[in-house]
C-alpha cells in the first residue's frame, strides 16, 4: 500500500481533535513528500541532523517535532525552526531551549517527558521532578520566556500486554489532568509560558488505545511509511 494510502487511513480513523505527527526518522525526502502532497504538514524526527537536512530541502509550512532524546549541545542547530520538541526531561535540558530559542527571538513549544514505562532505557521525569520543573518556570525571575510548556509526552513499555499499556497511559493521563486542571481552573499554574493543551501518548501499535485513554497526540511511523 502507497504512503499516501495508508496515511489516509490512518487518518480517518484519528479524532478530529488529535493530532498526527508522521515520524520520518530514517526515511527520505521523496516518502515524507510523498506524505505532504497527500496533505501531512507535521512531522516528527528523533535525530537533530538528519531533521535540520529536511527541513533544509522541504517546504516551509511544514511543523518539525523532536521526537527523540535530545543532548542540551545539539539544541543550537535546530532552534531556530523546531515547533515542538517531545521529550524534556530535565531542567538544565529546558534552559538550553530556552537560551537558543532566545538567540532566535523565538519561543519553542516543549513537552515534558513522564517516565511511565516499566523500562530502564526509557527516559522522563517522574512526578516529583515535574513539579519542581512546573515550580521553576513559573517565577517569571528566572527568565523561561522563550519556552512554553504545552503538555506532556510519554512511551507505553514495550510489551503485548495491552493491560499494561492501558494502565500506563492512565496514569498519564491521570498526571496530565491534576496539572491542566490546576493551569485552568485553579490558575496556580496558567502562564502565558506554561498551557496545558497537549498529550503526546501512542504510536503505530497502540495510538489507538492511547486515544481511547485520552492521547491528543499520537506519534505514528512504521503503519504510514512502513518498516524501517
Amino acid at each position: 500500500m502507497s504512503i499516501k494510502k495508508n496515511l489516509l487511513r490512518i487518518k480517518s480513523t484519528i479524532p478530529e481533535n488529535v493530532t498526527l505527527v508522521a515520524v520520518s526518522k530514517t526515511k527520505p525526502v521523496a516518502d515524507l513528500m510523498e506524505a505532504y502532497d497527500a496533505g501531512q504538514r507535521i512531522f516528527g524526527e528523533n535525530k537533530i541532523r538528519e531533521m535540520t537536512e529536511k527541513w533544509e530541502q522541504m517546504p516551509k509550512d511544514i511543523q518539525w517535532h523532536m521526537i527523540g532524546h535530545v543532548q542540551s549541545n545539539k539544541v543550537k542547530f535546530m532552534a531556530k525552526y523546531v515547533n515542538l520538541i517531545h521529550g524534556v526531561d530535565s531542567l538544565k535540558l529546558l534552559a538550553e531551549i530556552n537560551k537558543q530559542a532566545q538567540k532566535h527571538n523565538r519561543i519553542i513549544d516543549c513537552l515534558l517527558q513522564i517516565y511511565i514505562a516499566e523500562e530502564e532505557s526509557k527516559f522522563g521525569l517522574d512526578e516529583k521532578e515535574l513539579e519542581e520543573i512546573l515550580h521553576f518556570i513559573q517565577n517569571e525571575k528566572n527568565g523561561m520566556q522563550n519556552t512554553r510548556i504545552v503538555g506532556l509526552m510519554g512511551m507505553s513499555t514495550f510489551t503485548d500486554n495491552q493491560n499494561q499499556i492501558k494502565k500506563e497511559f492512565l496514569h498519564l493521563k491521570s498526571i496530565f489532568d491534576k496539572i491542566a486542571t490546576k493551569s485552568t481552573v485553579e490558575g496556580s499554574l496558567k502562564t502565558k509560558n506554561c498551557q496545558f493543551i497537549t498529550l503526546s501518548m501512542g504510536m503505530s501499535g497502540d495510538y489507538q488505545l492511547a486515544i481511547e485513554c485520552g492521547s491528543t497526540m499520537v506519534r505514528i511511523g512504521s503503519s504510514i511509511f512502513g518498516n524501517r
